[in-house]
């Protein structure tokens, strides 16, 4: 979709992850400060525009040098282009380290060492007596249960090493944290110091007086705690330094024991180091029955004893291979962009550096590759690779004391061994999250085989946050409850293993509840847990229930989502009792057509946008039933920008029902139109050219039946005329369909007489409609309005060759030359294009269900904008399309609320000034044909217009776009979306619920000169305002349907009118903003030029007051008689006339 502004690049998107523990998350504002800089289309069209560089004969044949084909030969053979190579090093400049910083991060380092071995020891207590610990620091520990064996005493470090991607110079920014690990003395550790949690203990114990020494040092200008990669048994200690360097590196420190100190045998997943009788307070059983094994447990404290060898197997394999240093930096940044590397059990930075040394020890990557490649064959190996059945090894002995995979796989969700063969490297990754990975490597690994020109900018500069990339969220809030859950599905072993983390325990079966239960409608179920803060060293530790909440997200497959019905078994398979059990009460038995009988679980939903929601009724239920979650704690996030799109009257659907019937009258009558008899020619095409044909209408129309007490009759023309006494009537739009006739030799070859002639034949299809099947029709010169079952069709007559006739220019000598003229391009545009389009978009709407809201919400939110009347129907539609047909990187919307965010971001950081948007309908264009566009526009920018969109159809002129927006108006649209996609994403992400939806869709009127204020009473469409009012005026239409006599009056909006008059008039002083769905105010901003004086002229005084300056006479705009006239014209209509006088000057 054509790249981002240079300074949105790197915005929010790349931190580093680091070997213990993903980065806190954070972004760069300089790279805002640049965008909002450089994201500016008010200037001429010529300034920042990509130009080609200028080059002098002789350097553009200069011989290439050794060096440079050198580089083009490594460029043809590691990269696929030049400008990804550029591209590439470009962002491996951005994101590492400074030589300046790494000096001032290596003097920081010193410092702590020196101070860390300095700390005094402490004399030896028992574990639970901590009376010695000063008073101003907490155990950053929750100790439960408080009574545990064992000693402690402090000894400084034996040993203060740097471990981590600081060292192999593989960290990247903005966040830069340094991991050490302290070495605690074997004198303080005993043998016994693996069971029941007696070394996580003394490790917090050992950071907590670390903490309380060094928060007194002003060399530091924060000393807090966090959890190592979200694990509460493990907290570090965080240093940052004091003054300016204080955001320029995080040191975190990990104690950890002596090598070698644990058995590795005692650390095995099959085997326990939690007993049951010391963790729930209960005596041991006398059956005999084995502990459950602590896998995780045991993970973790085998973790720390594996710090320095795996920093010595990394630096060995990476050490003199810059590619693939390169290759690790570019995969941070792909994690970090899909947010896959974030809180407990991310996908982090750690383990795709030793994901790329299992390849190298695999022959899978070489050391001479490219980061690119590396990036490349590691997206690969995952896409195609799934650890929760087949796990790796990093482990070449065939020592037979070592545990099988198999004993792994039992234990964990994702295998992936280290070289020792005894620890888990994935140990903490859940199954959704490992799929997760895969799905977007699969994604990543499409978009880099298209070998798109802006493949680099979505696969690493663009953010993927859940709200953005999947259909639906939910919440879970209170995490309290998932302690009930726990208990319901038996969790004890899971509790105990995890350290009384029931988030953790319950999440595993959690997620394989809720993708048996959506089975079919889902295509991918993620789950995403805020990293836990820091907190001071004077506070305690953050509760589970304190961690924020938990967020799934759901990706749907729009074929199976608005199934009402979940078949089970025969009521005579043994499978039927399985089900019942699963879906409760729920499940009953069923007759079907075909004489089955069987279980079956059928859902209440009526309309589409229902149907949209059906996942919500089956994970509140499953939750409730299964793991005693209410549905108060479930807050579900799928539908809630719905009620922007709803009629008045019909709040349990989003209008796709009403377009539905409007379609299928108009088919109705399509069929009439081809069987009509005693037309001169036949009719050769019948086409749509109107936004509910295509289903993107804001509010689809309904039958209308006028009442008569609103009108007055005017028999002879069997029309109706609304009443001055009586509120405005309702507003009803004809649809435009065009009538192709046959060619023929009969037709003129004059221009004037083409339109008389079409003229004749829309008179004849109104009596040959009334005729042949009692239709109300109404015929003009130009079209012919016909009543259909309560909808109005507005058929305009076509003739194929008029838009060439229109182009016939002759010259004095007669000579015939074509030439594009407004009224050819107008009708090809109106008569052929558009008919296109709205049957391609049709197409589009079978295919994406979803386009029709995301299409509806876009346009609802520019027009609430006031910005509507500057951008086409058609040229939104596109817009929105080209999210459907170009959604790299993510798949297609599978509903209008991501599809609406998606349109936000899109509109906020598209290159509109260096890049068309190209909408490929049908697939149409090829590769080489796009290339070829987009050469194309760059030579001709300065001809074309502001925005430019460019279909299959449309591939020089950009036709939606040519009379609008400006500049400006594009400008003030960009600015609008980037303010309303992080507010908005905020309330979608809010646990609490997303409060006030209808936020962004209030227009900002601060920014206007003047307000007019118009009268309720006169605005047909007052319910379809953003904030609907609680009443509003009749509209003069009868409740019951029923067959009108009466052709209603067509599109009679005052508001409109009168904006038509205030720009005709104005239109040199002012610009006019209006919201058309039910506003209530007129937004005036004065051109800046207007008020510039102008020399007096007696023909051009409309508006102006004349007055001497310098002794001369100049003509400046007469403010207070404009606002008078604002009111004149718009009496009635206009309730107040508001100046913002402090807004301008004369």
């Amino acid at each position: 979709m054509g790249p981002a502004p240079a300074g949105e690049q790197l915005c929010g998107a790349i931190g580093e992850p680091e070997v213990m523990e993903p980065a806190l998350e954070g972004t760069g504002k300089e790279g805002k400060k640049a965008s909002s800089r450089k994201r500016t289309l008010a200037e001429p069209p010529a300034k920042g525009l990509l130009q080609p560089v200028k080059l002098s004969r002789a350097e553009l044949y200069k011989e290439p040098t050794n060096e440079e084909l050198n580089h083009l030969r490594e460029t043809e053979i590691l990269f696929h282009s030049s400008l990804l190579r550029l591209q590439v090093e470009e962002l491996l400049k951005e994101v590492r380290l400074s030589e300046k910083k790494k000096d001032r991060i290596d003097a920081f380092l010193r410092e702590v060492n020196q101070r860390v071995v300095r700390v005094p020891s402490v004399p030896e207590t028992e574990l639970t007596d901590q009376a010695w610990l000063p008073a101003g620091v907490r155990v950053p520990l929750h100790q439960v249960p408080y009574a545990v064996k064992g000693c402690f005493r402090f000894l400084p470090p034996a040993q203060v090493t740097v471990v981590g991607s600081y060292l192999l110079g593989t960290c990247i920014r903005p966040d830069i944290n340094v991991d050490v690990a302290l070495t605690m003395p074997r004198e303080i550790l005993q043998d016994k110091d693996g069971l029941n949690q007696r070394y996580f203990r003394k490790r917090a114990l050992y950071l907590a007086h670390l903490a309380h020494h060094l928060a007194q040092d002003p060399l530091f200008g924060s000393v807090c705690f966090s959890y190592t990669n979200g694990c509460h048994l493990k907290p570090s200690l965080l240093l940052r330094p004091r003054g300016k360097d204080e955001r320029l590196v995080t040191v975190r420190l990990h104690p950890c024991p002596p090598p070698d100190f644990f058995r590795p045998c005692r650390l095995l997943p099959t085997k326990n180091n939690v007993r049951s009788a010391w963790y729930r307070g209960q005596s041991p059983a006398g059956d005999g029955s084995p502990e459950p094994p602590t896998p995780h447990y045991n993970t973790w404290v085998l973790q720390d004893t594996a710090l320095e060898s795996h920093l010595q197997l990394l630096s060995t394999m990476l050490g003199s291979a810059q590619g693939l240093k390169d290759g690790v930096a570019l995969l941070k940044v792909w994690l970090r962009q899909r947010e896959l590397d974030k809180g407990q059990g991310g996908f982090t930075g750690f383990l795709v550096s030793m994901l790329v040394v299992f390849l190298v020890s695999t022959h899978k990557i070489h050391t001479t590759m490219s980061g690119y490649q590396v990036l490349r064959s590691v997206l690969q190996f995952l896409a195609t690779t799934d650890l929760t059945v087949n796990g790796i090894s990093l482990c070449l002995s065939s020592d037979p004391s070592l545990p099988a995979l198999a004993d792994f796989h039992q234990a964990f969700s994702v295998v992936f061994l280290d070289s020792s063969g005894r620890l888990n490297l994935c140990a903490d990754v859940t199954a959704s999250t490992y799929h997760q990975v895969q799905y977007e490597a699969r994604l990543s690994m499409t978009l880099l085989d298209s070998r798109a020109d802006d493949g680099f900018q979505l696969l690493l500069m663009t953010p993927k946050p859940m709200i953005r990339a999947f259909d639906h969220v939910l919440h879970l809030h209170p995490l309290s409850r998932l302690q009930a859950a726990c208990h319901r599905l038996k969790l004890w072993p899971e509790l105990q293993d995890n350290g009384g983390d029931y988030v953790s325990a319950a999440l595993g079966p959690l997620t394989t509840l809720l993708e048996q239960g959506l089975g079919t409608r889902l295509k991918l179920l993620a789950h995403s847990r805020p990293p836990v803060p820091e907190w001071g060293i004077s506070q305690d530790p953050p509760k589970h229930k304190d961690s924020g909440s938990l967020t799934l997200g759901l990706l749907l497959r729009p074929e199976g989502l608005t199934s009402v019905l979940e078949l089970g078994p025969e009521a005579d398979q043994p499978e039927a009792a399985k089900f019942r059990q699963f879906w409760g009460f729920r499940s009953e038995l069923r007759r079907f057509q075909d004489g089955a009988i069987r279980e079956a679980v059928v859902w209440e939903a009526a309309s589409m946008s229902q149907k949209r929601l059906i996942p919500h009724q089956v994970v509140t239920h499953l939750l409730a039933l299964h793991t005693d979650i209410p549905e108060t704690c479930v807050h579900y996030v799928g539908g809630p920008l719905d009620a922007l799109i709803q009629g008045l009257k019909q709040t349990s659907s989003t209008g796709e029902e009403a377009l539905a019937v409007a379609v299928c009258c108009y088919d109705d009558l399509s069929r009439l139109l081809w069987g009509l008899e005693g037309l001169p020619l036949t009719v050769s095409a019948v086409q749509g050219a109107h936004p509910v044909l295509r289903y993107t209408e804001v509010f689809p129309p309904t039958p209308v039946r006028p009442a008569s007490s609103f009108y007055e009759p005017l028999q002879e023309r069997s029309s109706l005329l609304p009443r001055l006494d009586k509120p405005c009537p309702a507003y009803v739009e004809p649809m435009t369909v065009v009538c192709h006739l046959e060619g023929s030799g009969q037709w003129p070859q004059d221009a004037e007489a083409v339109q008389r002639v079409r003229a004749a034949f829309q008179l004849r299809l109104a009596e040959l409609l009334t005729q042949q099947h009692g239709l109300q029709c109404r015929a003009t010169a130009t079209h012919t309005d016909v009543l259909k079952d309560g909808f109005v069709f507005r058929i305009r007559v076509a003739y194929q060759r008029e838009p060439q006739i229109l182009k016939e220019v002759q010259s004095p000598e007669g000579m015939i030359s074509l030439r594009d003229t407004p009224a050819s391009l107008r009708l090809e545009r109106d008569t052929r294009q558009l008919p296109l389009l709205t049957s391609a978009l049709h197409g589009l709407q079978q295919q994406h269900p979803a386009f029709s809201g995301v299409a509806r919400l876009a346009k609802r939110w520019v027009r609430a904008q006031l910005l509507g009347e500057d951008f086409t129907d058609e040229s939104l539609d596109l817009v929105a399309a080209a999210l459907f047909l170009h959604p790299e990187p993510f798949t297609p919307p599978s509903s209008p609320q991501v599809g609406f965010l998606r349109f936000l971001y899109l509109v906020s950081t598209f290159d509109w000034k260096n890049n068309p948007l190209i909408v490929n309908l049908n697939n149409e264009l090829t590769v080489e044909e796009q290339v070829e566009i987009r050469s194309g526009f760059l030579a001709a920018r300065t001809q074309l217009p502001v925005m430019v969109i460019v279909t299959p159809q449309d591939r020089k002129h950009s036709v939606w776009t040519q009379d609008g927006p400006s500049a400006q108006i594009l400008q003030q649209l960009v600015v609008l979306a980037a303010e309303a996609l992080p507010m908005l994403e905020k309330q979608l992400m809010d646990p609490q619920g997303p409060g006030d939806i209808r936020t962004v869709f209030r227009p900002p009127l601060d920014i206007y000169d003047v307000l007019i204020r118009l009268s309720p009473r006169h605005i047909p469409r007052h319910r379809q305002a953003v904030d609907s009012p609680a009443a509003s005026f009749c509209r003069g239409l009868l409740s019951q349907p029923g067959p009108s006599s009466l052709m209603p009056v067509l599109g009679y909006d005052p508001p409109q009118l009168y904006l038509m008059q205030l720009r005709e008039a104005f239109g040199d002083l002012a610009l006019f903003f209006y919201d058309q769905h039910g506003g209530e105010v007129i937004g005036v901003l004065w051109k800046p030029t207007s008020f510039q004086p102008q020399p007096f002229k007696a023909s051009s005084t409309k508006g102006r007051m004349v007055m001497s300056r310098g002794g001369e006479l100049v003509m400046v705009p007469n403010v207070e008689a404009i606002l008078e006239d604002f009111a004149v014209l718009g009496e009635g209509l206009v309730q107040t006339v508001e100046a913002r006088s402090e807004r301008w000057t004369v």
